[in-house]
């Protein structure tokens, strides 16, 4: 009688334990259900299929539309004929909603970077540091192009201060052209918010080495600055990498100096740049900036490799200058460029443009700076405004071809200053 007592409890407890997992059965198959359909709500809102619901995001459908055709005119080729451009291939709404005759103080400054899909990552720190009007130009090559396309699009169609600030524009070999992503469903699995769509860019964060791209490509990167200048009608444009951070409130300090005293035109806004070890924070503040200068937890940009190429900024003179306080931005001391010095600057959107016959890596950027001294701008250093680099740049962590593609831009160099004679025969200055 006892053992049969026994025997219906253990009966019971196996039937309540058989029952439960059924539950649990059922319940990650509904789940599982959900998630798919959730999924395929997700796509179908992306592109406007049969299973989103008409005019339930009106400003997101024209959005769509709007890359749509960006993508139907089939880009335009450079000057070169090398490349296909699709310039402004996504509006921010910020450059959508401007009107004529708007506000000139709301678009002062604009920055503009530039990228290949790999380092497209570094958008989402820069963007909430910097939350102004920002261009991107993205070169993609391959499979890559598509790739960019159906992320460039999430981003805009997921991130809201995306949409409200950020124009792309893309960069591909003129034997390439983009499409509308709607049936690369591979490229959209997975993404339903902001967040993931930065998860799947962070995936091909080490796809490439610095400027090597697969298939022997070389990185139009004057091209792709000029590009990404010429999509902004900002006043002002402060051109940067896209793996370098300004610092805090940068936009609306510059555009209270800006307001209190009339620049010349003829005079550009240097920012010193340093770079910071990965394991720190990025500082915000020159106060903050000059605690870890002076532990050596940060340095000047490229110290390592090219000390040469940034020492005229005279860090020990910007370090040491008074500072009346993190808003009161001004000139602190004004320069003379001297060779080889490369420094990152605001400037009027009417200073020459970087030549184009530069890429990969070496001189393009102090093709530029020379350009502007023979021209006769002079180079006003800022009291309290800088960029950092993540990470210190050392030897042996770039690609192989790093040296060749130095001494060829070296020889573009020279040939690059003779022309700048003819280009400027009244100017006495030569670099």
């Amino acid at each position: 009688m006892h053992l049969s007592k026994k025997c219906s409890a253990f009966k019971v407890v196996l039937s309540a334990l058989l029952i439960v997992a059924l539950l649990q059965l059922i319940y990650l198959s509904f789940l599982s259900k959900f998630h798919g359909k959730q999924q395929r709500y997700r796509y179908s809102e992306l592109f406007g299929g049969s299973g989103a619901k008409k005019n339930a995001h009106p400003e997101k459908n024209s959005r769509k539309e709007r890359l749509r055709y960006s993508l139907s005119t089939g880009g335009i080729f450079d000057n070169s004929g090398q490349y296909r451009v699709y310039k402004n291939l996504i509006k921010s709404d910020f450059t959508t909603n401007q009107k004529p005759g708007s506000d000139p103080s709301s678009t002062i400054l604009a920055l503009a970077t530039h990228t290949t899909i790999n380092n497209l990552h570094h958008l989402e720190s820069l963007l909430a540091r910097w939350q102004n009007p920002l261009s991107v130009a993205i070169f993609a090559h391959g499979q890559d192009v598509k790739f960019a396309t159906a992320l460039v699009y999430a981003l805009s169609f997921f991130c809201p201060q995306i949409q409200a600030l950020v124009d792309f524009h893309l960069v591909c070999l003129s034997g390439e052209t983009a499409s509308f992503p709607d049936q690369d469903r591979e490229h959209f699995a997975g993404l339903e918010d902001c967040a993931s769509v930065f998860s799947r860019l962070e995936t091909h964060r080490d796809k490439y080495k610095n400027y090597a791209i697969s298939g022997n490509i070389s990185y139009p990167n004057n091209l792709l600055r000029n590009i990404a200048r010429g999509g902004t009608e900002s006043s002002f444009i402060l051109v940067i990498d896209i793996d370098m951070m300004p610092s805090a409130d940068l936009h609306q300090q510059f555009q209270t100096m800006i307001l209190r005293r009339e620049p010349a035109s003829d005079e550009v806004f240097v920012l010193p740049a340093f770079e910071i070890r990965h394991a720190r924070k990025m500082p915000a503040t020159k106060t903050e900036l000059v605690q870890l200068y002076q532990v050596g937890e940060v340095r000047p940009f490229y110290e390592e490799l090219c000390p040469r190429c940034q020492a005229p900024t005279n860090y020990s003179q910007w370090v040491n200058s008074h500072v009346r306080g993190p808003a009161n931005l001004e000139v602190a001391y004004t320069l003379t460029w001297v060779d080889p010095w490369e420094p990152f600057y605001i400037g009027p959107r009417t200073v020459p443009l970087y030549d184009e016959n530069f890429k990969q890596y070496g001189f393009n950027r102090i093709s530029q700076a020379c350009e502007l001294h023979v021209a006769g701008y002079r180079f006003s250093v800022l009291s309290t405004a800088f960029l950092v680099h993540r990470g210190f740049k050392i030897q042996g962590e770039f690609h192989a071809k790093k040296d060749e593609e130095n001494k060829h831009n070296r020889v573009l160099f020279r040939s690059f200053k003779e022309g700048l004679k003819t280009k400027y025969p009244s100017s006495t200055r030569r670099c």
